[in-house]
């Protein structure tokens, strides 16, 4: 199968076959770890069908149409990620300020048991089939596609993405853009990996690449505050009267998140100026 297809879908296979596998796992029991494994399979599959898209451009909405199966699950998984990264955040509050959280500890366990049981439901409702679907459908579309054909789709969806960015990336940036930068960020450098796969030069020089590679880094921060301080308004609105040390560090992660904010839009601010030089 493999001699005869693309040799970027020899990895699409392989992550084919680890999601397949993750997901299985998942079917009998749901685990935060194992869910966002799953969950950065899934992304990988759907940047392989983004791809086939633009090389079949003439076949309407191909990518969206292979991976339309895996939508709701991709937005389940995210949801766990999201939950996971909050209680990491308690997790460390307490431990720095040796203040407990039990309250909004035990209202955040109730969200990650909902998401962990909706993401369930559509594991246990999703039949099997999707899986050698996508496989099919994938091998068939990949049959023929030689490595420079790859390389000219890569440098396209990454030209998308780039303008993306600079229509996005505005003072002060909304939080949506956040969001979109870091999604971005995450593409070029999964795109760029597959350029050096194929054993092509990648887009950007190195040290583009490094400044890239660190602005996706320091996003993270940025992200796992923004969720945490959006959990805790929504645990803070169900509260009549809220205890003062959520009040508190509600107003400390909005003094945080505007220092991260402003240092994130000079780095992305900065990072576009070079990249269209």
């Amino acid at each position: 199968m493999q001699a005869k297809t693309s040799p970027v879908f020899q990895i699409f296979e392989q992550q084919h076959q680890e999601a397949r596998a993750l997901f299985l796992v998942l079917g009998k029991q749901i685990k935060s770890k194992k869910a966002i494994e799953l969950l950065g399979k899934l992304e990988f599959l759907e940047l392989y069908a983004d791809l086939l898209s633009k090389i079949y451009f003439g076949k309407e909405n191909l990518g969206t149409n292979l991976f339309s199966p895996f939508k709701k699950l991709k937005r389940s998984l995210r949801v766990i990620q999201h939950l996971k990264l909050v209680e990491k955040s308690i997790q460390e509050k307490t431990t720095l300020s040796a203040v407990k959280m039990d309250s909004f500890s035990d209202y955040l366990l109730s969200q990650k048991r909902k998401g962990q049981k909706d993401a369930f439901d559509l594991m246990v409702g999703s039949p099997l089939k999707i899986w050698e679907d996508l496989l099919d459908k994938t091998y068939e579309s990949s049959k023929g596609i030689k490595p420079l054909m790859i390389s000219t789709a890569i440098n396209q969806l990454v030209q998308e993405e780039l303008e993306f960015l600079h229509q996005d990336i505005r003072t002060p940036l909304s939080t949506q853009a956040f969001s979109q930068l870091f999604e971005s960020l995450r593409r070029i450098i999964m795109l760029e990996n597959f350029l050096v796969h194929l054993g092509f030069n990648p887009i950007f020089i190195n040290q583009i690449h490094q400044e890239i590679q660190s602005l996706k880094e320091n996003l993270k921060p940025w992200y796992t505050n923004h969720l945490t301080l959006q959990a805790l308004s929504a645990f803070l609105a169900e509260r009549e009267n809220p205890s003062k040390k959520y009040l508190d560090w509600a107003k400390e992660l909005r003094v945080e998140k505007k220092g991260l904010s402003s240092q994130i839009e000079k780095q992305a601010i900065q990072l576009l100026q070079k990249i269209s030089s």
